[in-house]
């Protein structure tokens, strides 16, 4: 496999193993790919929760949005009161 890469990723790859970051280029590109997968994962998680919150919506399982707010408000206050005694 041939990969060409760009001279500023080329001099961010050799700033690495110049600081020890890694050991080896090989190292590198394991740990790129590893937080690439890692963030694809993410991605289809939060897609897979868009889905359920948009079929939730869909079946009118929606709750007002000021009333969330004025929840959190008032939970708010009582933590807030509950440290000022």
């Amino acid at each position: 496999m041939h990969i060409e890469i760009k001279p500023e990723l080329e001099q961010f790859i050799q700033m690495q193993l110049t600081h020890g970051r890694f050991s080896s280029v090989d190292d590198m590109l394991n740990e790129a790919f590893k937080l690439l997968q890692e963030r694809e994962r993410r991605i289809e998680e939060l897609r897979q929760k868009i889905a359920e919150g948009t079929e939730e919506i869909s079946q009118g399982k929606v709750t007002d949005g000021e009333l969330v707010f004025a929840r959190l408000r008032e939970k708010i206050y009582q933590i807030a009161a509950e440290f000022a005694e």
